[in-house]
């Protein structure tokens, strides 16, 4: 049982460079908040006891009958960064994937954040679910916590999924978009998008890689999203590729 690889970001796409890639070794280092810290100075960064009330209660409100499920749609989807049993390709239903999480500092800096998915709510988002052993489970969603719960842009939740074909597919925990945070940015329209994914790089890398993966990363296992495809057509077109 390994953690799916990551797909290296591809330098002539931006021209950026890469940045320090997110592992999990990296995670459980405590780096990732050092660079919080570091880089967005006006960040809350949540600490450990934060994050463990979080988590447990997140747990303390798992559906009857629900599995151990992490919801992917942005970069869980190809650098998930826990062990993964198995993957399976889902659509959650009542949310949708949007460009609306300010990056002051991993993929950005204060002066050119960049962008990360967020769910927001409503319609409906084509992703993967993905399952976790039983026995490991609470040891791996800690280890995510500390990637998407470093700050206040996220509120993790049960959200119901289903078969691209409509049938029941279970539970799974999604990071959901906090509206009142800080971080977020609002429904951006999409030339303000392209703007901040073309132009804004930081310590994990820039913000056209982020999207270029994942666009990738869905259409590995035959998922094609209108919305990401539209911002990369204009994306490559605002970098001159």
């Amino acid at each position: 049982m390994t953690p799916a690889a990551s797909a290296p970001p591809d330098p002539s796409r931006t021209g950026s460079g890469e940045g320090r890639t997110l592992t999990r070794e990296f995670l459980l280092s405590g780096e990732l908040e050092a660079l919080v810290r570091a880089t967005m100075p006006q960040a809350r960064v949540l600490t450990a006891a934060e994050r463990e009330a979080s988590l447990a209660q997140l747990l303390a409100a798992r559906p009857a009958g629900a599995g151990w499920a992490v919801f992917g749609y942005g970069s869980l989807v190809w650098n998930p960064t826990i062990h993964v049993l198995a993957r399976r390709r889902v659509v959650a239903q009542g949310w949708h994937r949007s460009f609306c999480l300010l990056a002051r500092g991993g993929r950005g800096t204060p002066e050119r954040p960049g962008l990360m998915l967020g769910l927001v709510a409503g319609g409906s988002c084509e992703g993967v679910a993905l399952d976790l052993d039983e026995a490991a489970a609470p040891a791996e969603l800690a280890i995510l916590w500390r990637r998407e719960m470093v700050a206040d842009g996220y509120i993790p939740r049960w959200v119901k999924l289903t078969t691209p074909e409509g049938a029941d597919a279970g539970w799974a925990i999604a990071f959901t978009i906090n509206p009142v945070g800080p971080s977020y940015a609002g429904d951006l329209d999409q030339a303000t998008v392209v703007e901040h994914l073309a132009t804004a790089c930081g310590p994990l890398g820039s913000a056209a890689d982020y999207l270029f993966n994942t666009r990738d990363g869905l259409a590995a296992i035959g998922i094609h999203d209108a919305y990401l495809d539209v911002v990369a057509a204009q994306l490559r077109r605002r970098l001159g590729r």
